[in-house]
């Protein structure tokens, strides 16, 4: 570089003041007559040249760095008029301009407006001042450009006060879109709205989350800079950080914030990612600064700079790593490309930009191709004064069609083809060489409804003012040792989305996700991202998702919940499993081991039923109260055993219904007609006649057994009809659902269960009354055991069956229900069937007689003595008693008359002598 700024040798200064603004004239950079004048800004020279006088005076000053590739769209906006002009589209009607460089300064671009504005055919370019404007014709009827959003807005205001239809080939910030401020703004690409949602799109599908800015301090860094900062927040995209770099190069600070930018770069280690909104001039200084710190990044461009050859061609671009950029979409441009062939041609009288790039080619032509283009950057209007007519005229073909961005020079000829179009449409009924035939609000409304046939497809103005074209996306690509800018895909912006001609670009596209751009690793599925402290929700941590919770995509920011009622999840876990289904099925060994205990208790049913009926006329038959009561006992055991079935394998409506129901009054059968059995006994045995006339009134078999089921039977009924059982799944295990049988109501349950524990407790205190019967009879006792066993079943199922759960819970009351089953059965019937099988010769009537023979003679002595005893008060008189009875005997009545003392004389009965043999008779009739 110290090269090039001595490179120019000091010449004899001109007189000729090509470039310093004298008058109106002289400030126009470009211009031809026509019949309809149309303006022209573009930003030629990248910065206005500040004066070095104090003060300051308000002069406009000459200009530097001239941009190459906005000196092309001057040219493609010449050309394209000249094709117009050359065409049928305005028969008869030519189509003049006046261009004017605005140097990327808002206060030139004023000035240029302020001239637009000035009345048509006026010596004085004198802008009038009107309330009303509609008929107003000024100098021009429309205006390309301007080439900065930040010069647009300017522009924009100052011209809507005649409505001057503005098109921008590339001011592209999205608050340009509001027809309010900017009534007469259009543009030929799309906003920056489309633009920054592309580049959000591109980071998303690229996996990156952390990323860098750097903007321009000027309304377009700004507007472009805030509208990214939406699309990012909206798509989960954390700004690691923003730098903003001053709008101009002139500024002190410039070099300290570039500095600076650079240290946050290198700083941040995480972020391989950056965001570029700049004008070309600064990522020029910024990638030279950067390359002298071996800075290796993915830099995102902007359309500003994308497709900027003079960036590419810096020496060692590639060091920096991959640069992916969105540009306008091009169209064909091959007529302009024809144009800058023959360009050496063309006349310079009125075109200043062309006489100062042909002065640039004779003052750089020594320098290779780099060192050319930055030669010619850095020549201010100021220097070719000096050197004016120094250096020969020499023409480089090739340079031109090397810098040109195919994006702006279709987007500037399709702004100047959709005025064109505008005025066709106004001139249809009109003399459009009159200046005055229409006005340029007139042309404002039919700009608004033009409709421009662009490489074969309709294109038009949307309400804001712009065409929704399509981006080219960017890839600069190492080809053959060079940098080229070759277009990896296409995006829609109707549709968001990326559109790639072959494999080979699809591929070159999904390479970028190679390289990481998070602030966090991330999350896989099963894990939930936990925010740190960190101000950003792209910095997180990886914690599992907790039990019952899951999470089944990368970087999720909850974890979504299980139903509960029919799944489960484990910590950690990217979906949810269903929950198993638990019941007491017929395959569990336990539930086979019940069933095979209960069919065990059938064949000892059916034994019974076999030994008792082959055994019907023994005593012990009999004394059972014969084989219809026992088949009923036997019977209601038989029904409880088949009960059990109903407590196995899935729950449904009907067992549910049918189990509690059937177990209940089965079982008050069996305790009824043991209840009165043990009526039966007491009857046969009991020697007090007050006791015998109550049980006599008792003792009446099947209303009692009818009336006991009875009831039984009613408890169950107002069950099944008010608070019937019913299938019910229950989730208190997490992974598992366990079908069961809700009992519906707890309290009738507890009826049912308690009734029968009344007439077991009934029948239980008969039993136990009897239970010193004969010693080869004594049935009493065992019912007695029989109820005790029941008893202690249930006494112990209460708790048992509260504390239980799970699928085993119907086991425990099958458990109880065989458990008091068979111990009332084993009890009752198995002393009659071992008596019956092994003891047969006391299973006869004459041991039968016998044994009831000899209790009967010990029951009638105790009842004898009981009947003549008195209240004794001494030994004596009882003696005396005696005496008395022997020596007065009544014998043919039997009775025996004494006195108590202190009370009348008491008649007592004396047993006589066959007494036992009767009773014996009696007890064997009764049982």
């Amino acid at each position: 570089m110290a090269f090039v700024i001595f490179l120019i040798p000091c010449f004899v200064a001109s007189t000729d003041l090509a470039f310093s603004c004298q008058n109106a004239e002289d400030f126009v950079g470009a211009s031809s007559p026509g019949d309809i004048i149309i303006g022209g800004l573009f930003a030629v020279h990248s910065e206005m040249l500040h004066p070095e006088e104090d003060p300051i005076k308000p002069v406009i000053q000459n200009c530097a760095g001239f941009e190459i590739q906005v000196f092309l769209q001057t040219l493609a906006m010449i050309h394209a008029i000249e094709t117009i002009n050359n065409s049928t589209l305005l028969s008869g009607v030519t189509l003049g301009y006046e261009i004017y460089d605005t140097c990327a300064e808002v206060t030139k671009a004023m000035a240029s407006a302020l001239r637009f504005l000035s009345k048509f055919n006026s010596s004085e370019d004198a802008v009038e001042f009107k309330c009303n404007y509609s008929d107003y014709i000024p100098r021009v009827k429309a205006v390309t450009g301007a080439t900065y959003s930040e010069v647009s807005m300017a522009v924009s205001r100052l011209l809507a006060l005649q409505l001057i239809p503005q098109v921008s080939p590339a001011s592209s910030a999205e608050i340009l879109s509001d027809k309010i401020r900017f009534p007469s703004f259009f543009r030929t690409i799309p906003s920056d709205f489309h633009q920054t949602r592309a580049m959000t799109r591109l980071i998303c599908e690229s996996g990156w989350n952390w990323i860098g800015v750097i903007a321009t301090d000027d309304d377009n860094g700004r507007f472009a800079l805030e509208s990214f900062g939406v699309q990012a927040m909206a798509n989960n995209v954390c700004i690691a950080f923003k730098e903003m770099l001053p709008a101009y190069l002139t500024d002190s600070t410039f070099h300290t914030k570039v500095d600076q930018a650079i240290e946050k770069i290198v700083k941040e280690k995480r972020v391989n990612v950056i965001v570029v909104f700049m004008r070309q001039f600064h990522v020029l200084k910024l990638f030279k600064k950067a390359i002298e710190r071996n800075v290796n990044k993915i830099w995102i461009a902007s359309d500003n700079w994308s497709a900027a050859v003079k960036i590419s061609t810096i020496p060692n671009i590639r060091q920096l790593g991959t640069v992916v950029g969105f540009g306008f979409k091009n169209g064909d441009i091959s007529s302009f490309q024809e144009f800058l062939r023959n360009l050496h041609e063309k006349p310079t009288e009125n075109n200043k930009f062309l006489r100062e790039y042909i002065m640039l080619l004779s003052v750089c032509a020594h320098l290779q191709y780099h060192d050319f283009q930055t030669c010619i950057a850095n020549q201010s209007q100021d220097d070719l004064l000096e050197n004016d007519g120094s250096k020969p005229q020499i023409w480089r073909d090739d340079f031109l069609n090397a810098n040109v961005e195919p994006g702006f020079i279709h987007s500037t000829m399709l702004a100047v083809y959709a005025i064109a179009h505008a005025i066709k449409g106004q001139c249809k009924d009109r003399d459009c060489k009159d200046p005055s035939a229409f006005t340029p609000w007139q042309l404002l409304e039919e700009l608004k409804r033009v409709v421009v046939i662009d490489d074969d497809k309709e294109v038009k103005f949307d309400s804001n003012g712009d065409m929704s074209t399509s981006y080219d996306v960017l890839l600069w690509k190492e080809i053959d040792g060079h940098m080229e800018i070759t277009t990896m895909a296409e995006y829609d912006a109707e549709k968001g989305g990326f559109i790639f001609e072959d494999e080979e670009k699809k591929r070159d596209f999904q390479a970028l996700k190679k390289v990481q751009s998070t602030c966090s690793q991330p999350c896989r599925p099963g894990q939930v991202k936990k925010v740190t402290e960190s101000p950003h929700t792209c910095c997180y941590e990886c914690v599992y998702c907790p039990e019952n919770h899951y999470s089944n995509q990368t970087d999720m920011d909850y974890c979504y919940r299980c139903n509960n009622k029919t799944y489960w999840a484990p910590i950690n876990s990217s979906t949810c499993y269903r929950k198993a289904i638990y019941f007491l099925a017929w395959t569990d060994w336990f539930a086979i081991f019940l069933l095979l205990l209960s069919a065990i208790g059938v064949v000892l049913v059916l034994s019974i039923c076999v030994i008792f009926t082959k055994n019907l006329d023994t005593p012990v038959v009999k004394a059972s109260g014969g084989l219809t009561v026992c088949y009923i006992i036997l019977f209601s055991h038989f029904l409880i055993f088949l009960s059990t079935v109903f407590f196995i394998d899935v729950p449904t409506e009907f067992k549910c219904k049918t189990r509690q129901a059937l177990f209940g009054i089965s079982f008050t059968l069996c305790i009824s007609c043991i209840l009165i059995k043990s009526l039966k006994i007491l009857l046969a045995f009991s020697f007090d006649p007050k006791i015998q006339n109550f049980l006599k009134c008792m003792y009446k078999p099947i209303p009692t057994v009818v009336t006991c089921t009875g009831i039984q039977v009613i408890i169950c009924t107002f069950w099944l009809i008010f608070k019937t059982p019913f299938v019910n799944q229950n989730f208190s295990i997490p992974r598992a659902i366990i079908l069961e049988c809700n009992e519906g109501s707890i309290v009738a349950f507890g009826i049912m269960l308690g009734y029968i524990a009344a007439l077991a407790f009934i029948c239980f205190i008969f039993a136990f009354k009897g239970r010193k019967l004969p010693e080869n009879y004594n049935e009493a006792k065992f019912i007695t055991f029989g109820m005790l066993i029941y008893f202690i079943a249930w006494i112990v199922f209460i708790p048992v069956y509260a504390t239980t759960f799970g699928k085993y819970l119907p086991a425990v009351e099958i458990i109880v229900v065989l458990i008091s089953n068979y111990g009332i059965l084993c009890c009752t019937f198995l002393p009659k069937c071992y008596i019956i099988i092994y003891k047969q010769e006391t299973n006869t009537k004459s041991a039968f007689l016998k044994m009831v023979y000899t209790y009967s003679s010990k029951s009638a002595g105790s009842v004898a003595v009981s009947q003549v005893s008195l209240d004794s008060k001494s030994s004596s008189f009882r003696a005396t008693l005696t005496d008395s009875c022997k020596t007065e005997n009544d014998s043919v009545n039997g009775n025996c008359h004494f006195q108590v003392p202190g009370q009348s004389l008491t008649k007592g009965k004396v047993l006589p002598k066959n007494i036992s043999k009767t009773m014996v008779r009696k007890r064997v009739s009764s049982i």
